[in-house]
This record gives C-alpha cells, structure tokens and sequence, in this order.
C-alpha cells in the first residue's frame, strides 16, 4: 500500500479542492485483488463509491481510471476502484466474486478513509457496469460474503452497460461466459422487487454496447416495483461516456451532474434501511439528454 501525496486542484464552487489517494491496498489474496481509494481531505461519513472499469472482461487496470477516481472524490464521495481477475485468468462467474470481495472490503474498511458504509454505490462502465448491476440486482453473489444488495447497496450507476446482450457472437466472449446463450449470466434474469435504486447512463450513438441495454433492464426493474432511471445522451458513443468524467469533458456531457442528482436525491429520499421499508414511487420515464 502507498500514499500518494494530498492531490490540490482548482474546482468548482462547493466542490472539494484536495483529495488523498491511497493505492493498491489488498482486499483478498490473488495478485489483482487490489483497490485504490481517492477521498476528499477532511471526509467524515460521506458518501461511497465503488467504481468497476470496462475492458470486455479481458483488459483493464485500476491505474488508468484514476482520473474517474479523481472526479468524484472532487465532487465529495470516497471513491473505490478495484482491479478484479480478467480472462484468461478469470472466467464467469470470477470476476462477480472479486466484485463482492471488494464490497466486503469498502462495507468493514472505509469508514477508516471518511466513508459511510450506509451510503454505498455501486458504479461502473461497459463490463464494470455489468458486475455492478449483477452484484445490486442477483443476491447471491453479495450473500456470498455476509452482505445484501436490500440492505447493503443505496444504489447502482451504470454507465454504457451490457445487462440484457445475449446471444452472444465474439468467440472470446462466449468461452468467458461458457457459452452463446446463458441467460443467467445477465442482470435483466434476475431482476426482483427490493432491488436498489438505479440511474442507468447511455450513449445514443453507442454501437459496442446498444442502448437497448440500459432501457430494457430500466423496464424490467420498474416492472418489478424498483427505482430506475434511464439517460441517454443521444450524440455520445461507448468510450465518450466515460471519458467525460475527465475534466475537458465533462462540461459537454453531464455525467457527473447526473451521477450527483441521483446520489443527492437517493439519500434525500431515506436512508438504505428506510428506501426498502416504504413504498416507492418507480421513475420510469427515459430522458435523452441533447449532448
């Protein structure tokens, strides 16, 4: 583990302007089980993000996602992103298991760093915001290490996810998943009532990840009597999406204002315990954005 020097920076008004980044800390044993958290100086029971990055299940690193890391620390949530087993190492269901391992972590640690683990979100992009959505939405993998996406998860945010792609055509894929057509490895099979609150971000022009995805399984959970709400940027592709996290970016898509929104207004709403205990009113409207 190592301590990255108090990071300072110019920021908008009410935004926090230094953060701390503390990198590579062990959540389990393998040589991936690793995560970075990047908080505000001074945090005290903020609110908690946990950030999965993309990359197919097959590439990816926690270093290159240090600015999402850096992005939201500035707008005031202590932000985890952990590296997690990829293929060829890893296959389904591996990297949903690295997934919760890295949740035990944040909920039993990072109160440490000046997070409230009763404000925990799960965030991620493309592959990240499948293993978000599959730990908040299919139980079994959270119940795994002591935790309950009900109880345990105020909410998921999913940027450009594949919740609902099957059957599958790339070759790569379909060893990773252990087939062409294996429902129970998507989040939309195993939407329920009690599901988390979800915000789910796409892009109009996304031609890697359709935003049929995103609406699909926003329809599934409003069905089932859960929270989802559904953005698409109309003019935005796959990678744009998360890259306007970055600061010459974000003024032109409002990622971040929209991941802020969602968090202000599920903590506003109740608190975990009290969002599963009264009755909800589902968001089920689809907003494009004109970006």
């Amino acid at each position: 583990m190592s301590l990255i020097r108090p990071d300072r920076q110019a920021s908008p008004r009410g935004m926090q302007t230094s953060i701390k980044f503390t990198s590579s800390i062990a959540y389990a044993a393998h040589s991936r089980h690793r995560l970075d958290v990047c908080r505000p100086m001074g945090a005290r029971m903020a609110p908690v993000v946990v950030f999965f990055y993309g990359g197919a299940w097959r590439s990816g690193n926690k270093e290159l996602y240090r600015y999402v890391a850096k992005a939201l620390a500035r707008r005031g949530y202590v932000t985890v992103v952990p590296d997690y087993r990829i293929y060829p190492q890893a296959r389904y269901p591996d990297f949903l298991e690295d997934g919760a391992l890295a949740v035990r972590w944040v909920k039993d640690n990072i109160a440490s760093f000046g997070g409230d683990p009763e404000k925990l979100f799960l965030n991620g992009h493309s592959a990240g915001a499948h293993i978000a959505a599959m730990l908040s939405i299919d139980a079994r993998w959270l119940a795994g290490v002591g935790l309950d996406p009900a109880r345990d998860i105020a909410g998921l945010i999913g940027l450009a996810g594949p919740y609902d792609f099957m059957p599958l055509r790339d070759e790569t894929l379909k060893v990773i998943f252990g087939g062409a057509d294996r429902p129970e490895t998507q989040p939309i099979f195993h939407v329920s009532p009690g599901a988390p609150p979800a915000l789910l971000v796409t892009g109009g022009r996304d031609r890697l990840v359709g935003p049929g995805n995103s609406t699909r399984l926003a329809a599934k959970l409003v069905a089932a009597g859960n929270t989802a709400t559904v953005k698409i940027y109309r003019r935005i592709g796959h990678y744009v999406i998360v890259a306007a996290l970055a600061p010459l970016l974000r003024h032109f898509v409002p990622v971040l204002r929209d991941i802020d929104a969602f968090i202000a207004e599920t903590l506003r709403t109740s608190t975990v315990r009290s969002l599963r205990q009264v009755s909800q009113v589902p968001v089920d409207s689809v907003e494009i954005a004109g970006t």
